[in-house]
């Protein structure tokens, strides 16, 4: 994994499309928290999964891959997918992976509780940053948290 202390705000704070992977249209279930709390924090969701492919999630046209939602982004000349940010078992990640990298993605985030070495290598080796195990909602409230103190003299 990237040094998150350092991979963490950078990604961040570059990034302006967020393609969220296993994203769910059910609001209690944590997929659609993060996104709908990365939505409200003025980043571009874009939802892939195949269940709910062709409907609209938080607004927002839901694609059944990563290849396709970059490729519709693309033909609309929209901003091209920043973060690559999953939901899945850990056990489909590299296939994840192996996508993130064939649409130019500049990350593959992995979700709290889910880790897969190979898919980090598959990222990693293409030069995507790579970060395991960590909740970008949570992070991104502790960097905004931080971000208020320094502000602040603290």
């Amino acid at each position: 994994m990237d040094d998150p202390v350092t991979a963490i705000p950078a990604l961040l704070h570059g990034s302006k499309t967020i393609a969220v992977v296993g994203l769910s249209s059910n609001p209690d279930r944590d997929s659609y928290e993060v996104a709908e709390y990365l939505q409200q924090h003025g980043y571009r969701v874009v939802p892939v999964n195949p269940t709910y492919a062709g409907t609209r999630i938080l607004g927002e046209h839901c694609y059944p891959t990563l290849t396709q939602a970059a490729r519709a982004l693309s033909e609309t000349s929209a901003a091209p997918i920043d973060i690559v940010d999953c939901f899945r078992r850990p056990e489909s990640m590299p296939d994840v992976a192996e996508e993130a990298v064939h649409i130019g993605a500049k990350a593959l985030w992995m979700q709290l509780g889910v880790v897969n070495d190979t898919a980090a290598d598959i990222a990693r080796r293409a030069g995507l940053a790579v970060i395991m195990d960590h909740c970008m909602k949570i992070e991104h409230s502790r960097l905004l948290a931080r971000e208020a103190r320094r502000a602040a003299g603290h």
